[in-house]
């Protein structure tokens, strides 16, 4: 059992905190929401696809040297330079900035399908979290209860990708003009971390019920 698992008496309180981690806190949220917003305006006051582009990731830059002058993890500034790079690959291509929002829709889709096969499988995602906190990547599946609770908490980790996906790939397929743009960057941004907090919230609600030992996951 590795040193982070004797921080955790119970797989509820690892997979709290890993959760936790993994999503940034509020600053992390605020970083991944900024650059989005700063293209959607941008795109919104002046109709250029480049200068919109530019903007935001100028915005994401000054998010990351602040990141690297406090030496705080740069990771959720990084990820969302990539997302802005790869819109921006689509985007360049054809002309079109619905495009700019087309990877993100295609991430979730991936993501829910990805989920969707690991609950099909019965080696639900959540479970390799309290593999990474107890150093054994598949004890966890040894135990029905830990296997039945990682399902269920898989399920409302993919709800909200399944969510974006359903909203936001229609207004893309149909939608035309700045209606559509905007419609795109208000989704996404209040599809992104109000959705997963809802989500988070209600996995934190079952996760306070249960006190399962760390020592029926490995």
């Amino acid at each position: 059992m590795t040193e982070q698992a004797t921080a955790h008496q119970t797989v509820e309180a690892a997979i709290r905190a890993q959760l936790s981690k993994a999503l940034g806190g509020i600053r992390g949220i605020v970083e991944a929401a900024v650059p989005t917003i700063a293209f959607t305006v941008s795109w919104l006051v002046t109709g250029q696809l480049n200068k919109s582009l530019i903007i935001s990731a100028s915005i994401a830059g000054v998010l990351l040297v602040a990141r690297l002058a406090q030496r705080s993890t740069p990771q959720f500034v990084i990820n969302s330079l990539i997302g802005i790079g790869i819109g921006w690959f689509f985007a360049s291509r054809t002309g079109d900035a619905r495009d700019v929002y087309l990877p993100g829709i295609l991430y979730n889709a991936g993501y829910a399908a990805a989920m969707l096969v690991s609950i099909l499988a019965r080696w639900p995602v959540v479970g390799f979290i309290i593999g990474s906190v107890t150093g054994d990547p598949t004890g966890w599946h040894k135990e029905p209860s830990v296997v039945k609770l990682c399902t269920r908490l898989t399920w409302l980790l993919m709800l909200p990708c399944v969510v974006r996906v359903a909203v936001q790939l229609p207004i893309y397929l149909f939608g035309g003009g700045d209606e559509a743009i905007a419609a795109l960057g208000i989704a996404k941004v209040l599809m992104g971390w109000p959705l997963q907090v809802a989500s988070l919230a209600a996995m934190a609600w079952i996760l306070s019920r249960g006190r399962t030992p760390i020592a029926a996951a490995v």
